[in-house]
């Protein structure tokens, strides 16, 4: 049992080493899709994965196209605030993939065009002001519900 994280465009190193480390202690796979907001070498990403990044199954490319001749066939859900069915309202399936977009601008219009049937929310109130969630905090949050649905298979 695998879950793959993809972080498209990721611009703040320290939400990626945050999601590393829960990659790591998950046993989940972390996408990575250039550009990237920062290198890979970035202190900031390294302190904040700590000393689990031996433990991370990373993999990059160079673009969303490079992405999706990856992926063909197999199961994407994307995270979004322009959706109305929650995360909680999907079944997840083993090695299925869960993309969220870059912290400033989220996902692009034509990966929504792509995904349109299988985009996600995180319910938030109802507040112009309040826009979204904090990258990581999303992730674990949809990955942990992710995992629960498939057992928390290898986990204890």
């Amino acid at each position: 049992m695998s879950l793959n994280i993809v972080l498209f465009e990721p611009e703040i190193p320290q939400n990626t080493g945050n999601i590393a480390r829960t990659c790591a202690a998950t046993g989940s796979n972390l996408h990575l899709i250039k550009p990237l907001g920062f290198s890979l070498a970035d202190k900031y990403l390294k302190r904040a994965g700590l000393d689990y990044w031996n433990l991370v199954n990373i993999t990059i490319y160079e673009n969303f196209e490079d992405f999706l001749s990856s992926v063909k066939g197999r199961d994407v859900f994307i995270a979004t605030t322009k959706e109305s069915r929650f995360y909680t309202d999907v079944t997840y399936t083993d090695d299925c993939f869960i993309m969220f977009g870059k912290e400033t601008a989220g996902l692009p219009d034509c990966i929504h065009q792509e995904y349109k049937n299988s985009r996600i929310k995180i319910p938030m109130i109802d507040n112009v002001d309040a826009r979204s969630l904090n990258l990581a905090n999303s992730v674990n949050i949809v990955m942990y519900e992710a995992l629960r649905q498939l057992g928390f298979n290898n986990l204890v």
